[in-house]
């Protein structure tokens, strides 16, 4: 802007400056003109004075040269101009420089051919005679008596009048000077008055470049240049409000890719990715900062996503698949490739969705395998019952001890029928949390007092030493009847498998931290113990890790399942530490308090 009002500046010094020379030449010329045509008219007079006054001698006599060159020279001095007189065949007769024989014939000279046609005759021209530019005034004159006819002319050189313009240059020079400062003080006022608001106008607009779209201009004037800063104003306020609207979707598109449940790839036209969430980049194993803005390629690693992609693409059409990916653990996704198009359908990219559906699939399959091990396992004893009835109604037993002996069998697997019953309704209404929790003080020694006088007959059969090391002021929060539902379960499974002469016993401490203590109880027993490879899969339904032994016990397979549940409702954890032949630790931690917020319920 400073260039933009030096230019201006300049600009218009230099109109006023080529103005001012103008009209100074022009002045000058006048002037000039003027000073000139007042000496020929004052000339023109005294040539007039001297036709009435001068005392003419005729032109025959001897003396009359002599005569007329002495009067020239006395007129010179009082005209202070060069006096000739000339006859009218152009014969100079006398001069006051020169005399007559020595000067041309001056028929021909302009200011005596202009003196014939318009009385009063003038010419400006170079003198050779004395080197001078001349104004030359002549008249034709005849006088009353008759002694003269012809010419009396006057010159003046045109020395003085180019001094007096000389003088005249210096003071309007000097003037002209004096305007044009004043005319460059003024101009450059203007163009700083002009400028200055587009300056402001500049800095705002190169701070909304700089995405500053809160600046304004601050002007307050009725001109163009008024206009342009409302305009800018304008601009900025449209401007701001787009961005507001923008960046409210941009935000609102975040929210929706952040908190998706599914993986979100977009693959512009070029094949590069445009776009990833964050579900996408933890389901790939990857950061979008990474592979932002490179080749689909990069995707090689998760193998199966990248044909699938590549598919996409080429097809450039809607598909759905489910494939299994290994990075690096097995992950099952359901994949959804839908094309985007312009208006024009011209295409824009593949969008890919991605949903991470191992855990439904996972529970489809243990859905499956429960149906499938609910209806062997109501299958066996209702196959048992059935075969022993049919044999009864037969008459096909006439022992009565032999009768009694089936009657017994039909009795324990209709029981066993009614506790498997029983246990699959629990866990339904433990998992579809029908029921609520039931929050209460729990002193634990008592509890283990009944659950202990409670199996304390079944570990006497088979001479097992239970015991529970629990103090006495040992109180946490917890529904008592589901506490109580916990502890029988896993005590009545290490007696099932603790041998005869074993022992279970029950530890319990206070960990934590004190703004979150908690109870872990423990409870150890010297069975058969649980070989590794069962260890994960010991809490899921009717797993059985010694098939035979457990139906032979009567259990149902479900306990342990029934455990956990409610376990985790109690906002607890459980874990199992085993050897073979070494025997079984089921280690639970239980909060002592329960947060009313947070309690779980079934």
């Amino acid at each position: 802007m400073r260039t933009f009002r030096r230019r201006l500046t300049l600009i218009m010094m230099s109109l006023v400056g080529i103005s001012m020379l103008a009209a100074g030449v022009t002045m000058a010329q006048v002037y000039k003109d003027s000073h000139i045509r007042a000496l020929k008219e004052n000339m023109a007079r005294e040539i007039l004075l001297l036709e009435s006054t001068f005392d003419f001698l005729p032109m025959d006599s001897a003396e009359a040269s002599d005569y007329y060159t002495a009067k020239a020279r006395e007129l010179e001095d009082v005209t202070d101009s060069r006096v000739t007189f000339i006859m009218r065949d152009g014969t100079v007769v006398g001069d006051s420089e020169m005399t007559s024989a020595e000067m041309d014939n001056h028929a021909h000279r302009e200011e005596i051919e202009s003196s014939v046609r318009d009385k009063i005759g003038s010419a400006i021209r170079y003198s050779e005679t004395i080197g001078e530019d001349m104004l030359y005034v002549a008249h034709g004159v005849t006088s009353a008596n008759g002694n003269f006819d012809g010419f009396i002319r006057l010159s003046m050189s045109l020395a003085a009048v180019g001094q007096e313009m000389n003088k005249g240059w210096y003071y309007m020079g000097g003037g002209l000077m004096i305007l044009f400062l004043v005319a460059a003080f003024v101009s450059f006022r203007v163009a700083a008055g002009l400028t200055r608001p587009l300056e402001k106008i500049t800095r705002v607009a190169n701070r909304i470049s700089r995405l500053e779209y809160d600046a304004r201009v601050d002007l307050y004037r009725r001109d163009e240049i008024g206009q342009l800063g409302a305009a800018i104003n304008g601009m900025a306020d449209s401007l701001q409000q787009q961005l507001k609207v923008i960046r409210d979707n941009e935000e609102l598109m975040e929210s929706v890719l952040a908190n998706m449940t599914g993986g979100i790839i977009m693959i512009d036209s070029s094949g590069n990715i445009a776009l990833l969430n964050r579900v996408a980049e933890k389901i790939m194993h990857v950061s979008s900062d990474q592979i932002q803005g490179k080749s689909y390629q990069v995707l090689k690693r998760n193998y199966e996503l990248l044909k699938f992609v590549e598919e996409g693409i080429t097809r450039q059409e809607f598909l759905r698949e489910e494939r299994t990916i290994y990075n690096p653990e097995e992950r099952i996704l359901q994949l959804d490739a839908v094309p985007m198009f312009e208006d024009d359908d011209s295409y824009k990219g593949l969008l890919v969705h991605l949903q991470d559906v191992t855990e439904i699939r996972r529970l489809e399959r243990m859905r499956s395998e429960f149906v499938a091990n609910v209806s062997h396992e109501l299958k066996t004893p209702i196959a048992a019952v059935k075969g022993f009835a049919e044999t009864l109604l037969a008459g096909g037993v006439a022992d009565k001890e032999t009768e009694r002996s089936f009657l017994q069998i039909i009795h324990d697997e209709g029981e066993r029928l009614n506790r498997l019953i029983g246990d699959i309704l629990e866990l339904s209404k433990i998992e579809s949390k029908r029921a609520p929790l039931e929050y209460a003080p729990v002193h634990l020694k008592d509890l283990f007092d009944n659950i202990i006088e409670m199996l304390g007959s079944s570990a006497a059969k088979k001479h097992i030493s239970l015991n529970h090391y629990i103090p006495e002021h040992l109180f946490m929060e917890g529904d008592e009847d589901r506490l109580r539902q916990i502890f029988v379960n896993l005590l009545s499974n290490a007696i099932s498998y603790t041998q005869e002469g074993g022992k279970v016993r029950i530890d319990c401490e206070i960990t934590g931290t004190p703004d979150e203590e908690k109870i872990t109880i423990t409870i150890n027993d010297t069975g058969i113990g649980i070989p590794k490879k069962d260890l994960p899969r010991i809490f899921e339904r009717f797993y059985r890790v010694d098939k035979a032994r457990s139906r032979s016990s009567g259990g149902t397979g479900l306990g342990l399942s029934i455990v956990k549940h409610l376990v985790e409702l109690h906002r607890g954890t459980i874990r199992v530490e085993s050897k073979i032949g070494e025997g079984s630790s089921f280690i639970l931690e239980l909060p002592i308090m329960q947060h009313t917020s947070e309690a779980g319920s079934i």
